[in-house]
């Protein structure tokens, strides 16, 4: 069965084209600089790369146009043979797992739009586009929320008056839960086991720690928006609220500049003096630069915070998994991360964890000794792949 993987973003269409329940990659792609002049976008297939550039007014022109490459690179001999399409939504408020897309399910994707504006505006793009261009497949639902609905009160509720709760929906709702979702599937998989508890570390330019117990979200480090948590990329993480108020007052600020601020222009960004990416943080620490060190020190100070907490709800630990950019790529960040460690007796195999990256014949493994009180696993994530079993399942057989 051909299922199509899809994530809209507010100028962009990613996608990724699978044969399940093989879960054969197809092929794969990006469309680029929707609505915007200068649009383009690329396809893999077979080992190749495909690249045009096209005039994409909309995410409709975009999926015509993605499905008719699908059909001249005879991925599909028609749209007939398509018959699932998982789409990535960041916010589902509480549905606790993927639904098939109907009108009220539109309708509240639409209601949680406050809660995510930056992405589910660019979901419903999507979602509309799909179902006029494939109206016959089943599309489904995959929110990034869902996994962290078993998170128990205490640790999803805030301390604040409880009509914000009742009466907005204040509370802590997490991200990258389809990540943590299959990564938990996948380390119980590798183990055999189905009652681990593991500390999963979704480390790239979004970054978020979840505790997971017997396979289900006990506690995140991201909250009511996925600005909370880790220092990351652009985002400060975890930060003084009465500072926003302060700065607002002083700085004449107002809240879309706080806003903004917090969410493109903090974090490592900040700290760094204008690097987000961690690859170019290590090149210039590299350099002997001060404030990248200071970058460096403090992303994984945040990262141990979470670690060490999480160990302590869990009461100890089976394994922790670093996964996405940095976790899969950043053998000197892992390194980081395990010396911090050493503590609670973690032993960093040196040899294995400089082999390991995604662009290396080895993406995967163990990067710690046999020694090590706790191993820790270094896992590539596969959201795509998680939105097409998703898709699949709801999808006729």
């Amino acid at each position: 069965m051909k299922i199509l993987s899809v994530n809209a973003g507010s100028s962009s269409l990613k996608f990724t084209a699978f044969e399940m329940p093989e879960e054969k990659v197809l092929a794969s792609g990006y469309f680029e600089r929707v609505g915007i002049p200068n649009s383009f976008y690329t396809i893999k297939i077979n080992g190749e790369k495909i690249k045009k550039e096209v005039d994409l007014p909309d995410h409709t022109t975009a999926f015509k146009i993605l499905t008719e490459e699908l059909m001249a690179l005879h991925v599909v001999s028609s749209l007939d043979e398509i018959k699932g399409v998982g789409h990535r939504v960041v916010q589902g408020g509480v549905y606790a797992d993927s639904v098939v897309i109907d009108e009220e399910v539109m309708q509240n994707i639409r209601k949680y739009t406050d809660l995510a504006p930056l992405h589910n505006p660019a979901a419903i793009k999507g979602i509309l586009a799909a179902q006029e261009v494939i109206p016959e497949a089943t599309h489904v639902a995959v929110f990034d929320t869902a996994f962290h609905q078993t998170m128990p009160q205490e640790n999803y509720l805030y301390a604040v008056p409880e009509e914000w709760y009742t009466d907005y929906q204040v509370r802590r709702y997490g991200a990258h839960g389809t990540s943590h979702k299959y990564i938990t599937q996948k380390v119980s998989e590798m183990l055999g086991r189905d009652d681990l508890k593991l500390i999963i570390c979704h480390i790239g330019s979004g970054a978020s720690i979840t505790a997971t117990k017997n396979g289900k979200s006990i506690d995140t480090s991201m909250g009511f928006t996925p600005n909370a948590g880790l220092i990351m990329g652009t985002r400060s993480g975890d930060i003084d609220a009465t500072i926003l108020t302060y700065m607002m007052e002083k700085a004449h600020l107002s809240i879309s500049e706080i806003n903004d601020l917090l969410n493109k222009k903090s974090g490592v960004y900040a700290l760094s003096g204008g690097y987000s990416d961690m690859r170019d943080v290590t090149e210039q620490i590299e350099k002997g630069d001060e404030k990248a060190k200071l970058a460096m020190k403090m992303f994984i100070n945040r990262i141990i915070d979470y670690i060490a907490k999480y160990y302590f709800e869990l009461e100890g630990c089976d394994a922790i998994i670093l996964t996405a950019g940095v976790g899969e790529n950043g053998a000197l960040e892992r390194k980081l991360i395990a010396d911090k460690l050493k503590f609670l007796g973690v032993e960093l195999d040196e040899e294995m964890n400089n082999k390991i990256a995604g662009y290396k014949d080895l993406s995967e493994g163990c990067i710690t000794t046999k020694n090590s009180t706790i191993p820790i696993y270094v896992v590539p994530t596969n959201e795509e792949l998680m939105i097409a079993k998703d898709a699949y399942n709801f999808s006729e057989k």
